[in-house]
């Protein structure tokens, strides 16, 4: 992963450690927060599959519609996303840094949600790019999401652009802990907090109301007292200039690309897409519902990751 050349390499050998033994893949497929969609056209999977087998060194980019199937509700999918469902919106970058209190709603909020959302398996369609990496077929994956689905499917050659949710770092001295440690802190200092969830979002976070954060006690830095905060870009905020050209030198070296489960309505992944455009790469797209990529992709799939990506028979 790229994040890892950011941390030491003894922690990247404990988040490896932690995921492997700690995840059992499953296979089933969980619908509630899929899109609506008819089975993958025969036609199409000869499309995709003849895409597949041209292509020698894939540079596949995925978002929030690949985990879906693993149970994780995206922000825009039609009836089904968060945007969809609620008036919610997630936490802002500024936000986050300015406010005490949005950092207390905000840590209450995943702390009542971590359990469930670190509970997720991969799904198929993780595994299957697991298994090209394998075998050489995909070159390099860059996936939008923060949910480590594809660390726990086994995928090595990755950048998670937006992060990873199960790290935490310091904003002031940069030290990093697991997510799963800060649980443990967060129970020792609210011993008797206790709060009911309405509703279910994206990255780890559930609904509560004010009055159940308001006694919510948020640990500082271990080190040296300063502001934790999760590993991930939040919104508002920027990928850092060395991601992104470690992902275009990636690209650079790649033949095609295959984007799936995404609309890539963030700039931060489009801009690889137009990157692909202009180097005439062939680029298909994988997702349910339309894309900014519809009138320029080389093929467009409106099916299922899940349901599609074990079909092809990677040669």
């Amino acid at each position: 992963m790229f994040s890892a050349r950011k941390c030491s390499g003894v922690f990247r050998a404990i988040t490896l450690h932690h995921f492997r033994s700690h995840s059992v893949s499953r296979a089933f497929p969980n619908l509630t927060f899929v899109p609506a969609c008819l089975p993958p056209d025969p036609v199409e999977v000869e499309e995709l599959q003849r895409f597949v087998s041209n292509s020698k060194r894939l540079f596949v980019m995925t978002g929030a519609g690949i985990s879906t199937e693993s149970g994780i509700p995206d922000y825009r999918s039609e009836g089904v996303g968060l945007y969809a469902r609620t008036d919610r919106r997630p936490v802002q970058h500024a936000e986050f840094i300015r406010s005490a209190s949005a950092r207390q709603r905000y840590w209450a909020r995943n702390f009542v949600g971590w359990p469930q959302f670190s509970s997720h398996q991969p799904n198929k369609a993780h595994l299957v790019l697991r298994d090209w990496e394998k075998l050489g077929k995909l070159h390099w994956l860059v996936t939008q999401n923060v949910d480590a689905l594809h660390t726990k499917a086994g995928s090595q050659r990755m950048t998670e652009l937006h992060g990873c949710t199960h790290r935490v770092f310091c904003l002031a001295c940069g030290d990093r802990i697991l997510r799963s440690e800060l649980q443990e802190h967060f129970e020792t200092l609210n011993p008797t907090w206790k709060a009911e969830a309405f509703g279910v979002a994206p990255d780890g976070d559930v609904f509560l109301t004010d009055e159940q954060v308001h006694n919510f006690q948020v640990p500082a830095c271990r080190k040296c007292g300063g502001i934790l905060k999760p590993d991930v870009t939040f919104f508002g905020d920027t990928v850092s200039q060395e991601k992104v050209r470690f992902v275009h030198r990636r690209l650079a070296e790649s033949d095609s690309m295959l984007v799936a489960g995404s609309s890539m309505q963030v700039y931060s992944g489009y801009r690889f897409a137009l990157a692909a455009r202009e180097k005439k790469l062939p680029i298909a797209v994988l997702n349910i519902g339309p894309t900014r990529l519809d009138h320029f992709a080389s093929l467009k799939l409106n099916s299922r990751c899940g349901e599609l990506l074990p079909l092809i028979v990677c040669t």
